[in-house]
This record gives structure tokens, sequence and C-alpha cells, in this order.
């Protein structure tokens, strides 16, 4: 499973360690234990009820598509469960189609949507749609930031960054230390991170606390500060208790700074009792893997192919079923094609490397150094894309590209992950 573990680490922080340990560790069962009770999420209120009672095939009421459209979207966020994401975007495209004041919001609010769904050019059109009726300037460079950002296009997200310049304003600093992630300047974002959570703080806003905080525990995890981010993943659990992103994270830190898979996987078995998102399953069946426990390993690989199965998730999961295709199930020429849609989707240097890498398994070395040489090496600060860009120099025999690759990539065996540290060394 090395190609997905590629992924997982792409998406969230990693360490290495080879045995397990139960104590000593960063992560302390009397600080998080209490968060890992099993309660139903609930997913309706008397206050969505009010509103959803008032939808009928023929409604008018704009009001209640807002709103509901809205509520759908934090059961989303509650509960990984995809229905709840299209069924707010059903409520929104309703309010698009009737509304006659505030339609530029509702414009804005299903292009949130569709980001949420791997939708980036729709999302993009319907931005353009916003602002082509005078919506909120502010919103719409936003969003066209966030957007192009996702599309790879990052000389215009540097336009619409630079037009939305406000040092005071918590919209424009996270978008500044997501820019300067990109630009591989980790101690600028994580400063930007820091300000932006202060103003969180300041405003007494939780939405915007809970959001910092977990964010900036993945740029302290990036920086080799397990304790800070150990310590934001808490801070976000005693906002949400719920929260399944904070405990991931938590359950991460077990497994690769810790040395302790056992424990992380009690954790993530807890989180996946209500929150169903397919990658957390397959972090699940990650761990069982390197804790050599095939029954595990199969039975949440199992669930997670049965859950991306729906076509609802569109294209959401394509670079997780990529890594799959790849190693896993070796179906290489589903791999290929799919690659191509996800550059298709979103030509950024990630789908990139996963094309290359695809050429790569598929025999065709040289097309492989080609898309890597254009479009990955140089672009991407990302240690597993640098991994993947190695691979390809070293079947190439370009000798000094790997050494210097491996070289980065041995100062950055904390973010690779438990498993990677031979596959580096034997670059």
């Amino acid at each position: 499973m090395k190609l997905v573990r590629l992924l997982i680490i792409t998406l969230l922080i990693s360490s290495c360690g080879t045995k397990e340990n139960t104590e000593g560790g960063v992560a302390q069962k009397k600080d998080y234990n209490q968060y890992l009770a099993v309660e139903e999420i609930k997913t309706t209120s008397k206050y969505f009820d009010l509103w959803n009672n008032k939808i009928r095939p023929d409604s008018m009421q704009l009001t209640s598509f807002g709103i509901v459209g809205g509520e759908y979207n934090r059961y989303f966020q509650q509960t990984g469960n995809i229905e709840f994401l299209k069924k707010a975007e059903q409520s929104l495209k309703r309010a698009v189609e009737i509304a006659a004041i505030g339609k530029a919001g509702y414009y804005r609010s299903l292009a949130r949507n569709y980001i949420s769904q791997h939708r980036f050019k729709e999302a993009l059109r319907l931005t353009d749609s916003s602002m082509a009726i005078n919506g909120s300037r502010l919103e719409g460079q936003r969003l066209y930031f966030d957007i192009h950002m996702e599309l790879g296009n990052y000389q215009t997200a540097e336009k619409y960054l630079d037009s939305i310049r406000n040092m005071s304003d918590f919209g424009y600093l996270i978008r500044l230390a997501k820019w300067n992630d990109y630009k591989g300047d980790l101690d600028t974002t994580i400063k930007f991170m820091e300000t932006a959570s202060k103003k969180a703080e300041s405003a007494k806003n939780t939405e915007l606390m809970l959001w910092s905080y977990t964010n900036l525990a993945d740029y302290y995890g990036h920086a080799g500060r397990i304790k800070d981010s150990y310590d934001h993943y808490l801070k976000a659990l005693s906002i949400d208790k719920n929260n399944a992103y904070a405990k991931k994270g938590i359950a991460w830190i077990l497994f690769s700074n810790d040395n302790n898979p056992k424990e992380a996987l009690r954790i993530l078995d807890s989180v996946t009792e209500t929150y169903l998102a397919p990658d957390y399953f397959l972090l699940k069946a990650e761990i069982a893997d390197y804790m050599g426990n095939d029954l595990i390993r199969t039975e949440n690989l199992d669930t997670y192919f049965k859950l991306v199965e729906d076509s609802a998730y569109g294209d959401m999961y394509n670079a997780y079923n990529l890594g799959l295709y790849l190693e896993e199930t070796e179906q290489l020429d589903k791999a290929l094609e799919l690659a191509k849609r996800e550059v298709m989707n979103r030509p950024t240097p990630e789908a990139y490397s996963w094309l290359a890498f695809s050429h790569l398994r598929n025999g065709d070395k040289e097309k492989a150094l080609e898309i890597m040489n254009d479009h990955v090496y140089g672009k991407t600060f990302e240690p597993a894309l640098l991994y993947q860009a190695a691979e390809v120099y070293k079947a190439n025999g370009i000798v000094e590209n790997v050494k210097s690759i491996k070289k980065e990539l041995i100062g950055a065996l904390y973010e690779l992950g438990p498993q990677m540290e031979k596959q580096i060394h034997d670059l």
C-alpha cells in the first residue's frame, strides 16, 4: 500500500517509527479519552424541520431553501455522509433558480458546495455568474482565489490574493497562509495562521477558532512541532467533541510519532462509528497494514471500495483511487485513464505527478520523465510528490536528481511516515 500511503501523507502529517510504544509519547489517553465516547450524530432539529417542512415541489420559499441547504452542509461536515452534501446542492440550486434578491450569495454558496465535490470548473462558472450580477466583490475575489488555487492557476490566484489585501482580515490571513504554504515557506505560513487564530479568539467566533486550530495543528505537524500540533487538535475538540478531523490528527500522531498503531486504530474505530468519509477507512487499512493485520486491512479496504462505488462522490476520491489502482489492484490502464481525468479536472503538480507515475507504472518511463520535468519538479515542496519524482528519475538513470531529492526526503522522514524510510534509502 505504498502509493496509498503517499497520498495519505500528502493530506495529513506523519512521522517514522518501527516499534509499538504505549508510554512516553506525545498523545495521552487522559487528554483525549473523554472525546471518544460514541454518540449518535443528530441530523435534524426543530429549527431544521421548521424550514424543511415549508419546502414543497412547487415551493417559492427562498429563505427555506437557503437555510435548509446550510443545515445539510453542516450535517455533511458532522457525518461525512455524501448524501447530505448532495441534498445541500439540490436546495441551493433551487434557491438560485427562484431568487430575485440575493442571487449572488446563493451562487457563491453553491460554488462552495461544488468545491467540496471537487467540481472546480463548475464552481468557477458560478462565481463568474455571481460577479456578473454585482455580487460582493470581496467575497467573489476570495472565492476566485480559492478556486484558482485548486485548479493550479497560481499566477491568477496570486492576483486575487493581492486584490483582497487586508492584514486585519481573517479571510485574507488564512489565504495568505495557504499561499505561503504553496510557496514552501512554512514558517511564514504558521505566523499568519497564528495571527488569524488570535483574531478568531478575540472575536469569540468558535467556528473560525475550530477551523484555525485544526489548520494550525496540521502546519505545526509539518514543521515537526508535534506537541503544538497535538495541543491544537485538543483545543479543537474542546470546542467540538465530535470533530472527526481532530481525532484523525491525534490518531496519526499516535501512529507515526508515538509508535502506537493499536491506539491510533482504536481512535479511528470510534470515529468511523458515526463518521463515514471513505478516506478514514483507507487510513485504518494503512495502519492495519503496518501492524501486519491483514484481516483488518482487508475489511477496511472493502468498506472504502463499497463507499466510493456511490456515483454521488464523483471525482472526490480520484487521487485515492489512483494509488489503489496502481498498487493494490494493479489496474494500470484504469489508473492512467483516471490520472488523465484528474489532470483535466485540476492541472496541479499533484495531479501531474500521479499522471507521470501512472505512465511509469505502465512502462513509459520517457513520458513519465517529460511530465515530471514540465509540471512537477521545482513546482511543489510536497515530500510525497518529490518521492514520486525520485522514482521517475531513478528509472531514467538521472542519478544527480535522485541524490538531490533523496537528501530532501531524508530530512522529511518525520513527514513521510513509518514505512517510507527504507524506500527512501533504497532510492
